[in-house]
């Protein structure tokens, strides 16, 4: 039996826990299936209990020949810059924006909706209409947020990257989309380093011929200057129509654009924020994140509560360790959301914002990104603050949310995470397509739709990728390529990707599993566990990165391997154990284990520009330590 670390003070008056009592549910568990067995009930609940403006129409849910068929308010109306934008108070903070260098830009609701109304109105006459492209490839800062509410209100499709993108790489997602409109970054600043952005820019507009304008990030105050003062207009907009394009990391060829509708990533994104978060009007809500990845999508949906939104863009270590406890700290933060990376690392560094900080608003750490240890756990718990739910939290890109988040009416148990989201029929499937039992590793699979399930992929004729992509596993059923179990009290485990998934002497096994184990050793940095075909078969091979002045002697790999052995099981414990001098991640800093395994066994690794160091690769092709 795992261990409680949290319990809730008065579940009760929770948003979650008043829900629960007036429908005269006993438990969540009872309340989360009432959820996925009358969806059509819910989320039209969910939509007037998050007061959205605008009409459902005659039918909350249609649920159609499949799963990708299925349709939620089909007749309904909306416009997801309207709800986001209308109910803030005047004079109250909508956004705070901060900058490595430690500039500060505060927002009123006042100002925001100012500035979206002259946004809009620029973007119309740039002939900017309902169904248009619009891109941002831009640090995490206000006028990002800005110009996607802009578009919203049009009824244009918004997608957004990150400045540290290369071109080839933001032309192989902006490309396929045809935006007409660039907003682009000047300059941004990581680890204390000025990135000059002007000669990638003229590059992109080069590989980018759709795009009529590209307005700086530096004179963007001068391009809506003219406006300030036009109205704020809103277009309503049938609930299925794009909002949002997203993209998938693509180490395994072209991204695939994802396309959300706009209304479905809103209901879906307050959903969570109202039960799973209990985020309330005034609270600030801060993710560390970049407009690359979808938490970015995510926090902004928090403006729909009426929360101030806190942005940072810039190393979260710099110049100091304790970066993101500061700013928890001197906002004042009431919901502090990082990767499971970022508390990893800050145990590693010693941090104790426990002893050393006043986190007195905070009362949720989010985590997300990758698995969550349990000994990070622990560490959030006895180094960071005692009494807060932590809420490690799984979704994707893919669904722009979660499957699996906190709860607020329900105690934290080291390791897991609290349960399904309401309205998300999540389940763990044996290799049978069966609802495997508590504590069998399996498939985490979806079997009820929901309403952010994407629209589509971009240019896919008759959704042949689409459904290649979630629904080849189980036939009707969206499998998400997540390894994980469930817990005797309703929560789950995840284990990592289990397109990732080890096959260790005839077993499958996770790669968080290894990596639970080794990354507890502070002789090691970071650890990446992948496939080599061998002998007819595969073998497991575990490469390291180490920390200064440390060599892997016969000693440390032997403590490793009886590590792995006792601590997960011996298939767990790797044929190869190699120090490499870096390992390659994604732009938003994910492990990329196939790439490195497409390399190892001779195979291609197609678009190497999803990569933030494309050239960490290269010292994986042809290594002498896995010919023998």
């Amino acid at each position: 039996m795992t261990e409680e670390l949290w319990a809730p003070k008065n579940p009760e008056s929770t948003f979650l826990g008043q829900l629960q009592k007036s429908l005269g549910f006993e438990s969540y568990a009872e309340l989360h299936s009432w959820s996925i067995n009358q969806p059509g009930e819910f989320w039209s609940r969910a939509w007037d209990e998050l007061g959205l403006l605008g009409e459902k129409g005659n039918l909350a849910y249609e649920p159609g020949v499949d799963f990708l068929a299925a349709k939620f308010f089909p007749s309904g109306y909306l416009n997801v810059a309207e709800n986001l934008l209308i109910n803030g108070l005047e004079n109250e903070t909508a956004i705070v924006s901060i900058v490595e260098d430690g500039s500060r830009v505060e927002i009123s609701w006042r100002q925001l909706r100012l500035l979206v109304g002259a946004t809009t109105a620029a973007m119309k006459a740039e002939g900017v209409t309902t169904g248009d492209r619009v891109v941002a490839w831009a640090p995490n800062v206000s006028e990002v947020i800005i110009f996607a509410l802009a578009a919203l209100s049009i009824g244009a499709v918004v997608s957004t990257a990150s400045p540290d993108f290369a071109p080839h790489a933001v032309e192989d997602r902006f490309g396929q989309v045809e935006p007409k409109l660039l907003l682009a970054a000047s300059s941004y600043s990581y680890n204390g380093k000025v990135f000059d952005c002007s000669e990638k820019v003229r590059e992109i507009l080069e590989l980018l011929p759709t795009v009529k304008r590209a307005i700086s990030i530096s004179h963007f105050r001068e391009w809506i200057e003219p406006f300030l003062g036009a109205p704020l207009e809103f277009t309503p907009l049938p609930f299925n129509h794009p909002g949002f394009v997203l993209f998938s990391s693509g180490t395994t060829g072209k991204p695939k654009c994802i396309v959300h509708s706009g209304a479905g990533v809103l209901l879906k994104a307050a959903a969570e924020q109202h039960y799973q978060f209990n985020i309330a009007p005034g609270e600030k809500v801060f993710f560390f994140t970049t407009c690359g990845w979808m938490m970015w999508n995510w926090l902004t949906m928090a403006f729909s509560r009426q929360a101030t939104v806190v942005l940072y863009d810039g190393s979260p270590m710099y110049p100091n360790p304790e970066r993101l406890f500061d700013l928890a700290q001197n906002e004042e933060v009431e919901f502090f959301g990082v990767s499971a990376k970022f508390i990893d690392s800050a145990h590693k560094e010693g941090l104790t914002p426990a002893t050393t900080h006043d986190l007195h608003a905070l009362r949720l750490i989010a985590s997300t990104g990758s698995v969550l240890s349990p000994e990070s756990f622990d560490y959030v718990y006895s180094d960071i603050k005692k009494d807060v739910h932590l809420a490690s939290m799984s979704g994707g890109t893919d669904i722009c949310g979660c499957f699996v988040a906190g709860v607020p009416t329900l105690p934290v148990h080291r390791g897991e995470i609290q349960g399904a989201c309401l309205g998300m029929a999540t389940d763990v499937f044996d290799s049978n397509g069966v609802s495997a039992a508590t504590d069998h590793k399996g498939e985490l699979v979806c079997t009820v739709p929901f309403p952010s399930k994407p629209i589509g992929f971009w240019g896919d004729v008759n959704d042949e990728k689409y459904r290649a992509a979630y629904f080849d596993g189980f036939p009707g059923v969206w499998t998400h390529g997540d390894f994980a179990a469930k817990s005797e009290f309703g929560g789950f485990t995840l284990f990592g990707r289990s397109d990732a998934t080890l096959n260790s002497k005839g077993v499958r096994i996770g790669t968080a599993e290894i990596y639970r184990v080794v990354e507890t050793f502070p002789q090691v940095n970071e650890a990446m566990a992948v496939s080599q075909d061998w002998d007819g078969d595969t073998r497991v091979v575990l490469f390291l990165t180490l920390a200064p002045n440390v060599v892997l002697d016969e000693m440390l790999e032997k403590e490793i391997r009886s590590a792995l052995r006792t601590q997960a099981s011996p298939r767990h414990v790797p044929d190869k154990i190699v120090v490499a001098p870096q390992l390659p991640r994604t732009k938003s800093n994910k492990l990329v284990e196939l790439a490195v395994t497409d390399v190892i066994n001779g195979r291609e690794v197609r678009n190497r520009d999803a990569l933030a160091n494309p050239d960490a690769l290269d010292w994986f092709r042809n290594l002498p330590a896995l010919q023998n």
